[in-house]
């Protein structure tokens, strides 16, 4: 078999697509396709047609035609095989079967004809390598990210021992007596991992002042360790991708993208800042049920002003689901019971400067499904050869506002898009890793509830487990920090409140 050219035409012979296998020029691929329609004898019910020196075989794809010239002396077996083929490839990248959807993923249908003929002849592969050799997993590119993660595993652990290197030294000071230096180990237990969050901090905090414009030096290579130099590097490579039209997905999720939204500071920050972060894991049976939901919440205090080091937090909860709160070791515990203020054991001493110290934190764990804030149903029924996927949200916590939600549904590989029914929001098909992601900007008490409707080949069990993503700007646990107090004098002080409630994890299995 020597397969001259593979091409996407409409009906009249213009060429949308078209790739070449054999040294053949613009202006006679042009006039075979041009002719192919001319040739054709709608009576008959074969699909080929032949000419003195090449033969056609096409197959009808709604408005199109997916056209194979060959020489006339090709097996017309392995010719409709290969039609065949090329013809469940177009799918995999095209939403639907149009001219303009052809044009928009012109070199992704290129780049994957490649893989099925190479000189002219049929190479034996199928969709899913197909798939593969497109993606472009790249082995260099895993031992890259490994070596990177080792360097900050590294890096993390020498932080860890210097902080105890530090805490030991601020121990030895003070059993001789002498002023230890900076904060009492106060924020002992902000961070995981066992890293002070006061320490860590501090050491960022000092080597702030050291950072001025430096004089020129001689270009020549550094020896000098660089953790973030290979980061710098994936990173300019991704704007790359991106400024060439490339849609990047991270691999986790939408969760880093979350993450930057959470660790911006707002613009009208105050000397006292609180955040008050909740994140949420939760795990839904198909069929009802809550199998299990664990939040967990944390108020950070982050102080820039010295004068404002010796205050009171007063925290109101409104909460009635039985959460379970707990303080910080150094803030004094009878206090906040009696009085819900958030002060330290020694009323003389101080709360750290520039750094994010954890003063309260809480957790709520149920398997209670009025606790659920937003409840998924997806319900597939089968339907032929096809699966009709009916798929509905409604927000139980009225009170929520929930932001930029993403409701994830997996589908079969190998079948095409989905055809959309009824919609509210937007979706965007992810054909290479066969998601169907359903967007919507806001989920409010205005609009609690909406549903999606689609058809695709396949089983019930293809469309699970469906996976939410969210980001909301209320927290779920009614805690609130209302007023902020000097020690001496009881005297109001000015403050600034970020809260923001993420997901942790979010499956209907």
């Amino acid at each position: 078999m020597v397969l001259l050219a593979a091409a996407v035409c409409t009906k009249a012979g213009k060429a949308i697509v078209s790739r070449q296998f054999v040294e053949m020029t613009r202006t006679r691929i042009e006039g075979l396709l041009a002719a192919f329609p001319k040739l054709m004898n709608t009576g008959k019910q074969h699909t080929f047609v032949e000419t003195e020196s090449v033969r056609y075989v096409y197959q009808p794809m709604e408005k199109l035609y997916m056209v194979l010239i060959t020489t006339k002396n090709s097996n017309i077996l392995e010719d409709l095989e290969t039609l065949r083929l090329f013809s469940r490839v177009i799918p995999e990248y095209c939403r639907a079967l149009e001219e303009n959807e052809i044009s928009e993923h012109c070199f992704d249908l290129i780049f994957a004809f490649d893989e099925i003929v190479a000189l002219g002849y049929r190479e034996n592969v199928n969709l899913a390598q197909i798939r593969t050799f497109t993606e472009m997993d790249s082995h260099e590119e895993k031992v890259f990210r490994a070596v990177r993660e080792t360097q900050e595993r590294e890096a993390k652990a020498e932080m860890r021992r210097k902080a105890k290197e530090l805490q030991q030294a601020r121990r030895d000071a003070e059993r001789h007596g002498k002023k230890a230096p900076g904060f009492g180990g106060f924020g002992s237990s902000a961070v995981s991992g066992g890293v002070t969050a006061m320490i860590s901090e501090t050491i960022i905090e000092t080597e702030k002042p050291k950072v001025a414009p430096a004089p020129a030096r001689p270009s020549g290579p550094s020896k000098a360790l660089k953790l973030g130099a290979k980061g710098k590097e994936v990173d300019n490579f991704v704007d790359k991708l991106k400024s060439e039209g490339e849609n990047i997905m991270t691999s986790v999720g939408k969760r880093s993208a979350e993450a930057a939204k959470v660790l911006t500071p707002p613009i009208n920050m105050e000397s006292v800042h609180m955040k008050i972060e909740e994140k949420i894991s939760l795990t839904c049976g198909r069929d009802g049920g809550l199998q299990n939901m664990e939040l967990h919440g944390m108020i950070m205090l982050h102080i820039s002003d010295e004068k404002f080091a010796r205050i009171r937090l007063h925290v109101e909860n409104e909460d009635k689901r039985g959460v379970q709160l707990q303080t910080h070791p150094n803030v004094d515990k009878k206090l906040f019971t009696t009085e819900s203020q958030i002060g330290l054991k020694n009323p003389e001493k101080s709360f750290p400067i520039n750094s994010d110290v954890g003063v309260l934190k809480w957790r709520l764990q149920t398997t209670e499904e009025s606790f659920i804030p937003l409840t998924i149903n997806c319900w597939p029924s089968e339907s032929g050869n096809s699966c009709d996927v009916n798929i509905e949200y409604e927000l139980q916590e009225e009170s929520l506002e929930l932001n930029d939600v993403i409701i994830t549904i997996p589908l079969p590989s190998g079948v095409g898009a989905p055809v959309i029914g009824e919609i509210d929001g937007e979706y965007r098909h992810d054909s290479r890793r066969n998601l169907l992601e359903w967007c919507l900007p806001v989920i409010d008490a205005k609009n609690k509830t909406g549903s999606l409707e689609f058809s695709i080949a396949g089983q019930p069990n293809d469309f699970f487990p469906v996976q939410v993503s969210f980001i909301s700007k209320k927290n779920y646990c009614n805690i609130q920090v209302t007023k902020v107090t000097q020690v001496d004098g009881n005297s109001p002080v000015r403050f600034s409140t970020e809260t923001t409630f993420l997901v942790d994890k979010y499956e209907i299995l």
